[in-house]
């Protein structure tokens, strides 16, 4: 993901965190800004060795293990009783409905 956020970078993460959160999304304690980043990269485009590449294969990683502990189980993390509860009430009233329909 690339956020360009000046040299307040980590206020536009914590932005993207938040909304990502309250989609219900799932995002990793970690995260990294790499200043004058443009400066980082060699002329192929990789990233040259430094601690700001160190750290982004370390959120790289640990991107890699979230993604591996939370496949598969997106529906049981993101059920809520609330939800389901809404969802039973509108069942009920359509089956109302549909009855009193039918009579």
């Amino acid at each position: 993901m690339q956020v360009s956020g000046g040299s307040q970078s980590f206020n536009s993460v914590n932005t993207l965190r938040v909304l990502g959160r309250w989609m219900r999304m799932f995002t990793i304690p970690n995260q990294s800004s790499v200043a004058k980043a443009f400066e980082e990269f060699d002329e192929a485009g990789r990233m040259r060795p430094s601690s700001y590449y160190d750290r982004v294969v370390d959120v790289m990683e640990e991107l890699v293990k979230f993604t591996l502990l939370l496949r598969d189980k997106s529906e049981y993390l993101t059920d809520r009783y609330s939800e389901r509860k809404e969802a039973a009430a509108r069942a009920a009233k359509a089956d109302l409905a549909t009855a009193g329909q039918t009579a």
